[in-house]
């Protein structure tokens, strides 16, 4: 594993997700040694090597996140990129609307059960207040 690409990994994590959300998920979901394994592997791989790329801000690359996830049903890592995505200055509105332009494209079932998890999402940050 490469600590530099690691330690770049863990720090581009927090900025997207905040240090409140990475010790919670710490704490709670990656508690477990085989769940630990994997958010290295991800802090490596992931967020040490693919988000800290040039070439596209972390804005876009939010937005992308958040699409990818919408169109392939990913409900769990989407609910974890619209975080991202709030965090990255997108509005609610914004990311209601590139979620229901995905309707012609990957069909309503999908797109209702993304625009469910936003509602959550949204309403779940709303509650945190403004340092989630």
């Amino acid at each position: 594993m490469s600590k530099t690409n690691l330690s770049k990994g863990r720090e581009m994590r927090r900025k997207l997700l905040g240090d409140a959300y990475v010790d919670n998920m710490a704490a709670t979901t990656y508690k477990d040694p085989r769940m630990q394994k994997f958010v290295d592997l991800a802090s490596e791989t992931v967020f040490g090597t693919l988000w800290t790329r040039p070439g596209l801000d972390l804005k876009t690359r939010t937005l992308i996140t958040v699409i990818s996830d919408a169109s392939t049903g990913s409900e769990p890592e989407l609910a974890i990129h619209l975080r991202m995505a709030r965090r990255q200055g997108w509005t609610e509105d914004e990311l209601t609307e590139a979620i229901l332009h995905l309707l012609g494209y990957v069909g309503a079932p999908l797109v209702r059960d993304a625009m469910l998890v936003a509602t959550k999402v949204f309403a779940d940050l709303r509650a945190e207040g403004p340092k989630a």
